[in-house]
């Protein structure tokens, strides 16, 4: 293994990323309840449901936005200096939180806290894809999973007992970690192959400790693009490329209409809801079991397969949702008084949910981002289903106080079963199999 010491370094500088987004999407839960009392809020007015609700999916824009902002420079650039950029525009994001004294000033600083994940989004998945070990590259995109979780857990864990300034500073010492490591890290063999840097790339490949794979990686260099309209026809046009599209692109969209954006931004205000439940300790709970199920799946990810790990997972995340709408139907529209004697239930489906959705659903599409597409196109194809995927989850994420309101939690959460349902038959009917195959292979096997 120490032959592969500075790959697994590099890898470990870019996680360093993965918890900035964790981080940042598990804001909104311990921070909310700090903005609605008048002791700890730094706003003038106490924000109403409705503009918390944006306080929470205007990270979304951003994350729109960030993929296309810098995409294209890291085909020109390198992915290292991408890297660098965001965690830079996170940096301002969070004094701009820390210093918000009015709504316009927490809604500019997560529109743009929100480019900087979505730059990091996509460029974590092509980076690691890229320096990666053919043997080890699935645990190791698999990898963004659980560190993502776990800084979902770090905000979890200390949001509810530091005050809302405290929040934002502990978020820059985070970026400042980051920002110090990206400066030791290299660039991946990839790129310079892409460069026609030959001899870079395979001096980094044998620092890597991936010297027997450098004829491989050498043979994929692709045709080199002069604009980005050719980027884009050869997304389309080639068949491996749209293959990889359609699959990735509909797996992340069906992951944001599970409902998890909206369970991670308002776990509190779900538990509130569901009353009987210490909703600090509660959420506390579901950041370490997402902790947990992450750590699993690096132990099947390359040993089951990423296809039977999807198919369990969106099964059995599905089927949790479901039972969690019947609770809610059982006490807010039966009014049945066995819902009393159940308040146990919410926590649990949403333990059960949690699992199975980060032992596949919320890792393995990430996973098959960095695998399935062409060197060339890889940031572009992850740019066009983070885009989509952050939409859908702005939408979700915008729509649950609405949903809630509207139809009720039974409905909300079985609307989300249905998305997970529906993953399911996706994963059975079109993902292939991609354990075990080198990036050349992947493109093969989706060419014929």
């Amino acid at each position: 293994m120490f032959h592969l010491s500075k790959q697994l370094f590099s890898v470990l500088c870019a996680y360093q990323g993965s918890i900035l987004i964790g981080y940042t999407m598990g804001w909104t839960a311990p921070i909310i309840p700090k903005l609605q009392d008048p002791e700890q809020t730094p706003l003038p007015d106490i924000p109403t449901d409705g503009q918390i609700s944006w306080i929470g999916s205007l990270l979304y824009i951003g994350c729109i936005i960030g993929p296309y902002s810098l995409g294209p420079l890291s085909n020109v650039k390198g992915r290292k200096p991408c890297f660098l950029i965001s965690g830079c525009i996170i940096i301002v994001s969070f004094i701009l939180l820390g210093a918000a004294q009015n709504l316009a000033m927490i809604y500019a600083g997560r529109v743009l806290i929100g480019v900087g994940l979505g730059i990091i989004s996509v460029i974590n998945v092509v980076y690691i894809g890229e320096v990666a070990s053919t043997n080890i590259r699935g645990i190791l995109l698999s990898g963004t999973g659980i560190f993502s979780t776990l800084g979902t857990l770090i905000m979890y864990a200390i949001g509810p007992y530091v005050s809302y300034v405290m929040s934002t500073v502990i978020g820059i010492a985070l970026t400042l970690l980051y920002l110090i490591g990206l400066y030791f890290i290299p660039e991946t063999p990839l790129f310079n192959v892409m460069k026609g840097k030959e001899y870079e790339a395979k001096q980094i490949l044998i620092e890597l400790g991936r010297a027997d794979e450098t004829d491989t990686v050498l043979k994929s260099k692709p045709e080199v693009k002069k604009t980005t309209m050719s980027d884009w026809k050869d997304l389309i046009a080639i068949k491996g490329n749209r293959l990889a599209l359609f699959i990735v692109l509909t797996l992340c969209i069906l992951q944001q209409m599970s409902g998890v954006v909206a369970v991670i931004f308002f776990a509190t205000t779900i538990f509130d809801l569901a009353g009987s439940i210490d909703p600090s300790l509660a959420t506390i709970l579901i950041g370490i079991t997402q902790l947990i199920a992450s750590c699993i799946t690096l132990i099947f990810v390359d040993k089951t397969g990423r296809r039977t790990l999807l198919i369990f997972s969106t099964a059995t995340s599905s089927i949790s949702l479901a039972v969690l709408g019947i609770y809610f139907y059982l006490a807010d529209v039966a009014h049945n008084p066995i819902a009393d004697k159940l308040g146990w239930l919410p926590l649990l489906s949403l333990v059960v949910f949690f699992l199975s959705y980060d032992l596949g659903f919320g890792i393995i599409p990430s996973a098959l981002t960095g695998e399935m597409f062409e060197p060339n196109v890889r940031s572009l194809g992850s740019a066009v289903t983070s885009t989509v995927a952050w939409s859908i989850g702005f939408g979700v994420s915008t729509g649950f106080g609405y949903m809630l309101s509207a139809w009720g939690g039974h409905v909300t959460f079985w609307v989300y079963s249905g998305a997970c349902a529906f993953a399911t038959l996706f994963s059975v009917l079109f993902v292939p199999e991609t354990r075990g195959k080198s990036l050349l292979e992947i493109q093969t096997m989706l060419n014929m």
